[in-house]
């Protein structure tokens, strides 16, 4: 399996690309690679690069851009997932499986029985350690793209695209009876709760956010399995 790399910046062919320390480390001391081995590159904005590597030292990492490949492993729809703020190992559980499973774009929001809490310094800290997971597991699966990374201190402040749901046990129509407008919709919006479920006041902000309630099956998940499952259901029901 050839290693594949995520860079901000634009690729050139036929260009040489310097690898950030972390990255150059990676090749040298965790993939054992040697120069002349293979690297795919991808920067998020459509297709992947192929190259080699040409250095390889603890001062200076290149790899030679030969060829672009306008391979494109995304879904044809979107797939937003909203995860209320809970233990952080729950998040990079979600972030991770929910890079894997295709999704478009991550909101973690505080509700009201949201039980993580951070101030601003640490909020930052955690949320590059987040977006460094979605990165690996876009490297990882052959993403040629990188989900939106945000935090909403509310609900209020919270974006959704096309068809919403918020998952809720109680008073909510069940998934099967939705299944035609998840079948069909060109975008769609997931809105999952934390340990101890959404409010009554979460539910009500939600409806103005015109997000429809919805139950999932007969067992009640875990806030870090929701999101992973639903994502692939709604794949297996679209057939991709």
């Amino acid at each position: 399996m050839i290693c594949r790399l995520y860079l901000e910046h634009a690729l050139q062919l036929g260009s040489p690309v310097t690898l950030p320390s972390d990255q150059a480390h990676y090749l040298r001391q965790v993939m054992r690679l040697q120069i002349g081995d293979p690297v795919i590159l991808f920067n998020g904005r459509g297709g992947e690069y192929s190259s080699h590597i040409e250095q390889l030292s603890k001062s200076l990492t290149q790899c030679m851009v030969s060829s672009f490949s306008d391979i494109n492993r995304e879904l044809s729809y979107g797939l937003h997932v909203v995860q209320a703020a809970c233990r952080s190992e729950k998040i990079e559980s979600v972030l991770q499986k929910g890079t894997e499973l295709g999704a478009a774009s991550f909101q973690i929001v505080r509700s009201e029985r949201s039980s993580l809490q951070l101030n601003s310094d640490k909020r930052k800290k955690r949320l590059d350690r987040w977006r460094k997971i979605i990165i690996e597991a876009a490297e990882q699966s052959g993403r040629t793209q990188i989900p939106e990374l945000t935090w909403h201190d509310s609900l209020v402040s919270l974006s959704n695209s096309g068809f919403s749901v918020v998952l809720h046990p109680h008073e909510a129509q069940d998934w099967n009876e939705m299944k035609p407008e998840l079948i069909t919709a060109p975008d769609i919006t997931l809105a999952i709760g934390p340990e101890g479920g959404w409010s009554s006041r979460d539910l009500e902000k939600f409806k103005t956010l015109n997000f429809q309630p919805m139950t999932f099956g007969i067992r009640i998940l875990r806030t870090e399995t929701a999101a992973p499952a639903l994502l692939a259901a709604i794949q297996a029901i679209r057939n991709d």
